[in-house]
């Protein structure tokens, strides 16, 4: 797969919730890095967003390619369910880095996070 189908890959399975099929768009050592949830191994962070996720809904407003380095940028709107039913929208940049067997080794979340982390904190409160 070039590196765009990967991109749109990424998209759908993350829309789908399937951890187990991002997951393996990433290389063994694959991080992602949210502003929500830090710095994490890629199957550690979509279990833990996957925990905190009831549905979503994923629209791609482009994909832009650099073509001198391994990276694509990935801008889309978010309809995030959160499990208890709270809905946030918001846009999101992800920069996506490949390795040379076209991996994700690196994927860094863009958005801002004043409403949703907000709404995840008084989700984790209510369920503690």
């Amino acid at each position: 797969m070039t590196k765009k189908e990967i991109a749109r890959e990424y998209i759908i399975q993350l829309e789908k919730g399937n951890i187990e099929n991002i997951v393996a768009l990433f290389n063994k050592n694959g991080i992602v890095e949210s502003p929500l949830y830090g710095v994490q191994k890629a199957d550690e962070f979509y279990k833990l967003l996957n925990n905190d996720t009831n549905n979503s809904k994923l629209t791609l407003n482009g994909i832009f390619e650099d073509n001198n380095s391994n990276n694509i940028a990935l801008y889309f709107t978010y309809n995030w369910t959160l499990k208890n039913n709270n809905i946030v929208k918001f846009d999101v940049v992800d920069i996506i880095q490949f390795d040379n067997q076209n991996k994700i080794s690196n994927l860094k979340i863009i958005y801002d996070t004043v409403i949703s982390r907000k709404l995840v904190e008084q989700m984790k409160k209510h369920n503690d």
